[in-house]
């Protein structure tokens, strides 16, 4: 005898909502496993093209082609790591006359204020050398705790190198895992669902990468030609943080402002304001829709809710990784029938998707009018006999 029971509604909202704490709480202290399993699964994505060549055209072993991409790939990253790192060195020898150069420049600043809007020079001078000082006193503590981190770093990239090269690996051997965990009538279905989601994960972080890499150059170049000091960090801090709608442009282009402000004339902010402007306008209208594409949108809502979790439970790390997870989720949820409305609720508006079409219908279909021979049923057969 087989009994159809079925929880009620509170009760299942209850074990959603205490299950997400739970891997919330789970998340939190598993940061320093599951942050280079994520960058593992993302650089093993991204290196799965160039395995597959070295593997068909020169014909290398399965191994050889996964070790060659990972140490290529690896190599790669050390060596902006330390580009980056030797300007960041740099600035930190530097720090106490860019400190003193800043407070220079905004006692320029608060003499070109008192002579337009009549503001005493004495009452503002107190005011943007305690600001100043305190800014950069945090600033300098903040590149020594980035400077004594640095083994945590080293743990980063070698646990990460070891994921990447043992997902590239068994790449096969994970996804047939996949299949064979569904039934057999379903295997064929799980499969094309599986290798249209590696082939749209691939595209995408493809021209993620793609994307990060041309705002890097355009922004070292645009740098270079107005002469701002440390380019190439700045460079390299844009094309990063362009990652993250909204704030990562700002927050590149504060940081530019400031360093221009701090090392050359205060003539040469505008220029970097300006650069900054044109770039943005380039990667939001030619670089994204063409090398990211458009279909993976995400809304600002969840994009704002994502990077505000990401921050709380795993750092800027978590703020880096929150919009390429989203994507990904956001393509899976779109490629499994039970699964896309919650790909709907992750992207933007649409009014001409299927989905919202045939929702849509539903709710607001008008009610069938009666014909004369649904009239002529529903009366009452004694009437017409009497």
């Amino acid at each position: 005898m087989r009994l159809n029971f079925e929880l009620p509604f509170y009760l299942k909202l209850s074990c959603v909502l205490i299950s997400i704490v739970i891997m919330g709480y789970l998340g939190v202290l598993g940061q320093n496993v599951i942050v280079p399993i994520i960058l593992g699964l993302l650089f093993s994505t991204l290196l799965v093209p160039f395995c597959s060549f070295l593997e068909r055209k020169v014909h290398f072993p399965r191994a050889l082609a996964a070790i060659v991409a990972t140490i290529l790939f690896t190599s790669i990253i050390v060596l902006v790591l330390y580009l980056l790192a030797m300007q960041m060195t740099k600035l930190a020898d530097d720090w106490p006359a860019f400190q003193q150069q800043l407070i220079d420049s905004f006692y320029s600043l608060q003499l070109w204020v008192q002579d337009h809007f009549g503001i005493e020079q004495n009452s503002q001078l107190n005011y943007l050398t305690e600001t100043a000082s305190k800014s950069l006193s945090a600033g300098t503590d903040i590149l020594g705790k980035t400077l004594s981190s640095i083994s945590g770093l080293i743990m980063l990239i070698v646990f990460t190198f070891l994921y990447t090269l043992f997902l590239l690996l068994y790449r096969r051997h994970l996804v047939k895992f996949l299949v064979i965990v569904f039934r057999d009538k379903h295997q064929h279905v799980v499969l094309d669902v599986v290798i249209q989601i590696q082939v749209m994960v691939k595209r995408y972080l493809i021209g993620l990468l793609l994307q990060m890499i041309i705002v890097t150059v355009l922004t070292f170049i645009a740098y270079t030609i107005i002469g701002v000091k440390y380019n190439f960090m700045l460079a390299i801090l844009t094309g990063v943080l362009n990652v993250l709608p909204y704030i990562g442009i700002f927050i590149a282009l504060v940081v530019g402002v400031i360093i221009t402000f701090a090392t050359t004339s205060a003539s040469h902010v505008l220029f970097v304001v300006l650069a900054m402007v044109v770039i943005h306008a380039i990667d939001g209208n030619l670089i994204m829709p063409k090398v990211v594409g458009s279909k993976v949108k995400l809304n600002s809502l969840v994009v704002i809710l994502g990077l505000v979790i990401g921050e709380m439970t795993w750092g800027i790390s978590g703020m880096l990784l929150t919009i390429p997870v989203l994507a990904i989720m956001k393509i899976v949820f779109d490629r499994v029938e039970g699964l896309r409305p919650w790909g709907f609720l992750l992207g933007e508006e649409d009014n001409e998707s299927p989905l919202f079409n045939k929702t849509i219908t539903k709710i607001f279909k008008a009610p069938e009018k009666p014909t004369d021979t649904d009239d002529h049923k529903d009366d009452d057969p004694s009437d017409s006999n009497s």
